[in-house]
């Protein structure tokens, strides 16, 4: 090869040494950069120039032409990517349910610096102090009094209950944009990555880190599954349904619930619109809200998931509670659901219970325990929704959001009397209120087999609760782990190590000088040559 050659090829020795010089500089800067994966140098030869084909000779006579700059190539596991995004999206899944419990817990342990354990057992104080002595005056204020505070926090925690609902629906909504804003710019990152890519030279990476980085945090919202194509295109799926295409995405749109103004999410591209311009949602829902909830069918995957189990579909009350509507409507798979259930229910049965027992009393023959109007004195009446007040009769009706107090015994509990016609003192009706919080034949839920009475029924809901944020706080902080270990394993391969890319540093350093040196020799040999032939 001649020298002018031979110049040629100790360029290349520079300009892949300066090359991979500066992708190990860029993976220094990046270091503390949150998405970015390790770029690595791959070199290679150039094509080698033959000089002789001579068949008696061992091999062909050939010399090289230098060095040549490969490709930069990311360091990633496809496995460990794999392997995170689903344990992502499970400790996200059970990080959402853990923050429902715990809302739930705060509401029941305090309230205003007062606890609603305290209402229960000042009413049931009320109601032995009443057994004592039925026929006096304070006694009986007292227990009215009592009623009215019971209710009044009762609806006050429920009313807590239900605004946090609100607030999860408010994040299902913030979930769902940030969900088809990820998709948008998931579509628009492969547009430019297969720009860039489309002639074979350079390859996109800091966009790639972008992309895939978008990808984990797609992950963490719901169960999806990804591949690449071979024009690097990124093709996900979410929830088992096309997301993310070529060169567009499905879009998320939300169902409003007109009633509770609840959201669900559901597939825009699989709905239906019918002739009144209204769309129908069936089997275009982005969840199936009555599947069963197990890590070992991966139905545990996704804060959006979580957060719609948490939230349930309405306002839930005892009803719910009833063995075919427990099982076939899944209020016991969401958490909000189920406590506002069993809450309702307690307090469901203490109003029912009262009133059905100044009921049994009355004596509408004599106007025992009637109103003016010759009707049985009710403790507690039920409200319609534009406020009035009226007796429903239907049990179904009455529940925490439409129970109110009897304003004319709230204003003169007095009128109860308990002295009967006859002037006897009724002690029978104050022993069967006593006796309505005594016995023990309540459940929390179709589920529980063991019997409680009123005395003690808040406190079991409160230490079935704080069991069940026990056992996710448990299953979250160990989920935290797995994602943290296995954050730790994938960052072994795609994180940047400052020793492993000095000592790159050190030896591209090396090889660029050696190209100089040979550059120089070369241009020494040549200039001998020159300055020989001039003479």
């Amino acid at each position: 090869m001649s020298l002018m050659g031979s110049l040629y090829i100790g360029v290349s020795g520079l300009q892949t040494g300066q090359n991979a010089l500066n992708t190990t500089a860029h993976n220094m800067s990046n270091i503390d950069t949150v998405g970015y994966t390790r770029q690595q140098v791959q070199l290679g030869t150039r094509f080698y120039k033959t000089i002789s084909t001579n068949g008696s000779a061992i091999a062909y006579q050939q010399t090289g032409q230098g060095v040549n700059y490969t490709q930069v190539k990311q360091v990633r596991d496809y496995f460990l990517d794999k392997t995170y995004r689903r344990e992502s999206g499970r400790s996200a899944f059970y990080d959402a349910s853990t923050a429902a419990i715990e809302e739930i817990e705060n509401l029941f342990q305090e309230l205003d610096g007062e606890a609603f354990e305290e209402s229960i057992q000042n009413l049931w104080s009320s109601v032995q102090e009443l057994a004592k002595d039925p026929s006096n005056a304070v006694n009986q204020g007292v227990f009215v009094q009592r009623c009215n505070e019971f209710l009044s926090r009762a609806s006050a925690v429920y009313d807590g209950l239900c605004d946090y609902q609100d607030n999860l629906n408010r994040k299902i909504q913030n979930e769902v944009t940030t969900i088809n804003e990820y998709g948008k710019r998931i579509v628009e990152l492969n547009q430019e990555i297969l720009k860039i890519e489309a002639g074979e030279v350079e390859h996109a990476n800091d966009l790639r880190d972008e992309r895939n980085l978008l990808i984990d945090e797609l992950s963490a919202k719901g169960s999806i599954s990804c591949k690449e194509d071979a024009d690097g295109n990124v093709l996900i799926q979410f929830e088992g349904v096309d997301f993310v295409t070529m060169d567009s995405y499905n879009e998320i749109a939300l169902d409003t619930d007109a009633k509770t103004g609840f959201y669900t999410p559901y597939w825009k591209q699989l709905a239906k619109t019918g002739a009144d311009g209204k769309v129908n949602t069936e089997g275009a829902t982005l969840f199936d809200m009555h599947q069963v909830i197990s890590t070992e069918t991966n139905t545990d995957i996704g804060g959006l998931k979580s957060m719609l189990f948490a939230r349930g579909d309405k306002r839930a009350t005892f009803a719910d509670l009833q063995d075919a509507k427990y099982y076939d409507e899944n209020i016991s798979q969401s958490i909000m659901m189920n406590v506002q259930a069993e809450f309702d229910q307690l307090v469901h049965g203490i109003t029912t219970g009262i009133n059905a027992i100044f009921e049994k009393a009355a004596d509408t023959t004599t106007g025992y325990m009637c109103d003016e109007n010759n009707k049985p004195y009710k403790i507690f009446k039920a409200a319609t929704t534009l406020g009035s007040i009226t007796d429903i009769e239907d049990d179904g009706n009455f529940a925490i959001g439409n129970i109110v107090i009897n304003g004319e015994l709230k204003q003169a509990p007095s009128m109860l009397g308990f002295i009967k016609p006859d002037g006897k003192v009724d002690q029978e009706t104050a022993n069967a209120l006593k006796q309505l919080f005594m016995d023990e034949k309540y459940t929390l839920n179709p589920n529980v087999k063991t019997t409680t009475n009123f005395v003690n029924y808040y406190n079991n809901l409160v230490s079935q609760v704080g069991n069940t944020g026990s056992v996710l706080r448990g299953i979250s902080e160990n989920q935290q782990m797995t994602v943290d270990n296995t954050a730790a394993a994938r960052e072994q391969i795609l994180g940047v190590s400052s020793d492993e890319e000095l000592s790159n540093m050190v030896m591209f350093q090396n090889a660029y000088n050696a190209s100089s040196r040979y550059i120089n020799v070369i241009s020494e040999l040549m200039e001998h040559i020159i300055m020989t032939l001039g003479r």
